[in-house]
């Protein structure tokens, strides 16, 4: 893994904003985590679907740009299985399953560290575009 890369997604300013800490790159796959806070919470008291949809997307963007190669994404579908709370430390790991031409797809996994029960589970696309960052 080039350090170019990972000091770049590093510097997400939206990631660093929420707290999310990237603890892993490499080369199609990333683990991304947060502890959720009062103020990520919706209504219910749940984690809102939002911060849960925004750490898999960090995920997502760490492991899909790991190449170096600008990706952006084009799809992402969300199924919500689980509600965590305030003081929950959440994970969203990010794993390319396909990698061809301008395309590629992962399969984005969010859980509760502690419990290490599933919480979210996404498919996401990306069309990766005629540039290099790195």
């Amino acid at each position: 893994m080039h350090p170019a890369i990972t000091a770049r997604i590093r510097q997400d300013p939206f990631a660093n904003w929420l707290g999310a800490t990237v603890e892993t790159i490499e080369p199609g796959y990333s683990r991304v985590s947060l502890t959720v806070t009062e103020a990520m919470l919706n209504f219910h008291a749940m984690t809102h679907g939002g911060l849960i949809f925004a750490l898999g997307d960090i995920a997502f963007a760490a492991a899909s740009n790991s190449h170096g190669q600008t990706a952006v994404a084009t799809n992402v579908a969300i199924s919500f299985l689980r509600s965590t709370g305030h003081g929950d430390q959440l994970v969203a790991e990010a794993r390319e399953v396909q990698r061809g031409g301008a395309t590629a797809l992962y399969d984005i996994v969010v859980t509760e560290r502690n419990s290490q029960q599933l919480v979210a589970k996404s498919q996401a696309a990306v069309h990766r575009k005629k540039e290099f960052f790195a």
